[in-house]
């Protein structure tokens, strides 16, 4: 699939950011172009431009925001991808979702596969299986990309936060009883390409993936590298997550089955290169 023919929702995100250096001949469309919070106009976009795929990198990211303001944060992760995936199928081409762990209760230990029930503990993670929900139901080629924990040198995150905090803190605690893979937006930019590129030519491969980094690990341990990489005497206290209350309630397991990758030759990325890429990209060294 030539990249000119790619059209992406998203432009200034983690994901969509990446994209953008990846695939600089694909059309990104913004807030200005296609607000997720009118999915008839995200409909319009993909009938105008009529691509030959659709990635869908825009989302409501503010999980804590979604708590007070759900109504708003399900139109953006559930309807809009709904119409949007609507459309691909009715265009015949084919459909690439970011979605998330928030889907699942985080209960026990084990990774979650793909087809393990759903059930999320808070109104992103609610908004977010809404979206999922109505990609299934277009009926058409489609892959939705579970995944968590993302990072980059881009926007908000928990690696951009370490960095700044540990500059100026000689500790910091962290919550340590949540457990997964962090992301690197770079990988899941690269595999959102190759699963497009895939599904242009085999339609068959439609499904729900996970693509996670590798090691899974808590957030504290994470944090630890992030201070190792870039030189910071910043020291790392475990805590509960019961001591760092947020109106939302997180995942205590967020580790995800990523073995289905193989479908479309990919493997989970390891989020310690992601790290360093990021901090390369930050123009950070020790």
């Amino acid at each position: 699939m030539s990249r000119t023919n790619l059209l992406v929702f998203g432009l200034t995100g983690q994901v969509a950011t990446e994209l953008k250096r990846l695939a600089p001949d694909a059309t990104f469309l913004g807030r200005d172009q296609a607000d997720l919070s009118d999915p008839a106009a995200c409909a319009a976009a993909i009938r105008a431009h009529a691509p030959a795929a659709v990635i869908n990198a825009a989302a409501w990211t503010g999980v804590d925001k979604a708590e007070s303001e759900e109504a708003a944060a399900t139109v953006v992760n559930g309807d809009a991808p709904a119409a949007m995936a609507r459309q691909c199928a009715a265009l015949g081409i084919p459909f690439v979702h970011i979605s998330t762990d928030y889907v699942f209760d985080g209960a026990g230990d084990a990774p979650f596969a793909p087809d393990h029930p759903t059930a999320p503990l808070g109104a992103y993670g609610r908004s977010k299986l809404r979206g999922e929900q109505g990609v299934r139901a277009a009926s058409g080629a489609h892959v939705i990309l579970r995944t968590s924990w993302v990072f980059s040198a881009h926007g908000s995150n928990f690696l951009k936060t370490m960095l700044r905090l540990g500059a100026s803190r000689e500790s910091l605690t962290v919550v340590a009883d949540q457990i997964g893979g962090p992301t690197p937006a770079r990988a899941i930019a690269v595999a959102c390409l190759t699963i497009a590129d895939q599904l242009c030519a085999d339609p068959a491969k439609t499904g729900t993936y996970h693509f996670s980094g590798a090691p899974d690990v808590s957030w504290a341990d994470f944090a630890r590298e992030i201070m190792a990489q870039a030189g910071l005497s910043c020291t790392i206290t475990d805590i509960p997550s019961s001591a760092y209350p947020t109106p939302a309630r997180r995942p205590a397991n967020s580790r995800m089955d990523c073995t289905h990758l193989a479908t479309f030759g990919l493997n989970r990325p390891d989020w310690r290169v992601g790290v360093t890429e990021a901090l390369t990209d930050l123009g950070v060294s020790k």
